[in-house]
């Protein structure tokens, strides 16, 4: 399993990486934002992608429209402060599986991470 954290802020991509260790993933890529989440999907496959909303460069929203534009299927989970119901629908829309708001339970981040790979209870 390899996954793609990609956040401007490397406090809140050390917090996803240990999410995503205790969802025993820990072959992780880092990106800081949407251009280079596009480029490090073009260049190599991931099998899950934690997607933040606003970075400098790209938008996570418009990074996740690119990669799905790339023919690229694996689950993408937007991981951000945007709260508002609108920006869900407008996320799951463009193409992102699942959702969740920060601050987050570590908890809650594992439980969606398994359940879009298809490994929750």
């Amino acid at each position: 399993m390899k996954a793609l954290v990609v956040d401007d802020s490397a406090v809140m991509r050390k917090v996803l990486i240990g999410a995503l260790a205790r969802a025993d993933i820990t072959d992780v890529g880092q990106a800081a934002d949407g251009q280079e989440a596009v480029d490090a999907v073009k260049a190599g496959e991931y099998d899950i992608v934690l997607m933040d909303w606003n970075m400098p460069n790209m938008l996570g929203i418009d990074a996740v429209k690119a990669i799905r534009e790339q023919g690229k299927t694996m689950p993408i989970i937007m991981v951000t402060t945007e709260a508002e119901k609108s920006r869900v629908v407008e996320a799951l829309k463009a193409g992102a599986n699942n959702y969740i708001i920060k601050p987050f339970e570590p908890a809650t981040i594992v439980s969606k991470i398994q359940n879009v790979l298809g490994k929750g209870e």
